[in-house]
């Protein structure tokens, strides 16, 4: 049975012997590896990832300017020659403004004032009274009859000469055509004779000018009259300018054509160029961005370089000092390792040396007890025959029997057993203990008392390792001290059974106060940890709750109890 015991139980006791402390000590190494590499890599990967979405954020901050960049670009060229073509506008009007009062200082007077005063007289509301016709197949009456009114005015007498006055005075100019308005909006002159006797009357153009107010346009003509004579595509400006009379009132509307193609090319060609130069300028801030971005790239790669090789710098100064850290903590371990190992040595010599001493005081006071013994059986027998009045052998067996239960028990307590587990009764032994510590002077004054449970089974553990438990948390609330209570008068020492297990209870009782029994709160931690070891140590368990100890010992296994 013990042969088995060993190999069930024992062996992981002697394992956990041979390792001490370092078996349950704190691998501070291992967890640091684990959690810094997990630390450092999480660290690590957030600074990468932090890095690139830096890059691609930097990136698209370039993206985004070169496109708003371009498009300022498109906007001021757009801008650009928008503007352009409005002073070209503007510059050409004020140009018909000025040729109008030239114009009209030179021929209004002499020639054009009666020669529209003449036109006037050609009636042209039967003309406007025509309505439009309902198709485009159909032909235009109303142009017809206009038609015919400007046939009318090129009879007038007057109007070979105003017309040769006219080409004569426009001749070498920029002025491609010159028309005259009457107030009812009927061209009573053109440079285009075939244009002569049309109503105008429902141009914005001329409407503009009839109310003072000068309106001109750029437009383009595939094909155009001239003074010099039909041109082509060729860009022009119309202006329709209001002839005022002596008293600023609007007597008569000029419209003249102006030929501005080569301005228009030259601001087309000028568009050109800053074309060019905005695409040069855009290529050159490209490269400027690819340029930055290298640069950032570069940085970046740097900068996680720097802090890679600081990480690793940080994690290699903290692995020797945990490294070191570990070594002390081995050294410790090794210490309290030591320790443990030179308590139980010290515990099972001071047991080996209680044995001896025990088995030598037996033997050597066994021998005259038994001589006194069988002296006091004698003085009884001669007592009866003789009837001796001073002997007292009654009292000399009581006292020689006291003794020996004396050495029985001393004798038990200090037996030497083996250091493997065996089963036990653990009744007789916490009451060997219980016994054996009644001789310590320190219990004197205290009363140990125990209450046994008879059905307790018996249970597998290593004697020694029991009694230095039981002999360790009973020394302890001896020596145990509450700041309200002075030591325990008594210690109540309970054996129950709890399911399947045996459980060891231990009371530490302070004096009575009203009567009433108090628990003392307070045990060495040493003597509690030591004997925590050793309950640990066969399998068991042991709970502190206030001032009371419960040892727990679990159930062997089934075959150990069927042996």
């Amino acid at each position: 049975m013990n042969k088995l015991a060993t190999q069930t139980i024992g062996q992981p006791d002697l394992m956990a012997e041979k390792n001490g402390s370092r078996a349950g000590g704190f691998r501070l190494m291992h967890y640091f590896t684990l959690t810094s590499l997990v630390a450092f890599t999480a660290v690590a990967l957030a600074l990468y990832f932090l890095q690139q979405m830096e890059g691609k954020f930097f990136e698209k901050v370039q993206r985004e300017q070169n496109i708003f960049f371009a498009q300022v670009q498109t906007e001021f060229m757009r801008q650009q020659k928008a503007t352009a073509r409005d002073d070209l506008l503007m510059l050409h009007q004020a140009s018909h403004v000025n040729l109008t009062h030239v114009f009209s200082n030179m021929l209004w007077d002499a020639d054009f004032a009666p020669f529209i005063a003449q036109a006037r007289q050609i009636p042209i509301d039967y003309c406007r009274a025509i309505a439009a016709p309902q198709a485009t197949t159909q032909p235009d009456a109303r142009l017809a009859c206009f038609a015919e009114v400007g046939r009318q005015i090129m009879v007038l007498p007057g109007f070979a000469k105003l017309d040769a006055k006219v080409h004569a005075t426009m001749r070498k100019s920029t002025v491609f055509k010159i028309k005259v308005f009457d107030l009812r909006g009927v061209t009573v002159y053109s440079s285009e004779h075939r244009q002569i006797g049309e109503d105008k009357a429902d141009n914005g153009g001329w409407q503009s000018a009839v109310s003072g107010r000068a309106a001109s346009e750029l437009t383009h003509r595939d094909r155009f009259s001239a003074f010099e004579g039909v041109v082509e595509n060729r860009d022009m400006i119309s202006s329709y300018i209001p002839k005022r009379g002596g008293n600023g009132e609007v007597i008569g509307v000029f419209e003249i054509y102006s030929d501005v193609t080569p301005i228009l090319k030259q601001i087309e060609s000028a568009s050109t160029k800053i074309a060019d130069l905005t695409a040069e300028n855009l290529a050159r801030v490209e490269q400027a961005s690819k340029k930055n971005q290298h640069q950032v790239d570069t940085s970046s790669e740097q900068f996680l370089l720097i802090m890679g090789a600081l990480l690793a710098l940080l994690y290699v100064a903290l692995l020797v000092l945990v490294r070191n850290g570990q070594r002390i903590i081995d050294v410790q371990a090794r210490a309290q390792e030591l320790s443990i190992l030179r308590e139980e040595r010290w515990f099972k010599e001071k047991m080996a040396a209680l044995a001896t001493m025990a088995a030598n005081v037996a033997h050597e006071v066994g021998n005259p007890l038994a001589t006194i013994a069988a002296l006091a059986e004698q003085m009884a027998t001669e007592q009866a025959n003789s009837g001796c009045i001073a002997c007292q052998p009654k009292s000399i067996l009581e006292q020689t029997q006291r003794i020996a239960g004396m050495m029985r028990q001393i004798a038990d307590f200090a037996a030497v057993r083996n250091a493997s587990p065996e089963l036990v009764d653990v009744n007789q032994m916490v009451k060997a203990v219980c016994d054996f510590l009644s001789f310590d002077p320190r219990f004197s004054a205290i009363h140990i008392e125990f209450q046994p449970d008879h059905q307790l089974p018996a249970r597998l553990v290593i004697p020694d390792h029991l009694t230095e438990a039981l002999m360790n948390l009973l020394q302890a609330c001896a020596e145990g001290k509450s700041a309200h209570h002075p030591l325990p008068p008594r210690i109540l020492v309970e054996t129950r059974v709890r399911g399947e297990d045996v459980v060891i209870r231990i009371g530490c009782e302070s004096a009575a106060v009203d009567g009433v029994l108090v628990l003392a709160d307070a045990f060495p931690d040493s003597r509690f940890e030591s004997a925590r070891r050793r309950v640990v140590s066969i399998g068991g368990q042991l709970s502190l709750t206030g001032s009371t100890i419960e040892m727990t010992l679990p159930t062997p296994p089934p075959e150990i109890t069927a042996s």
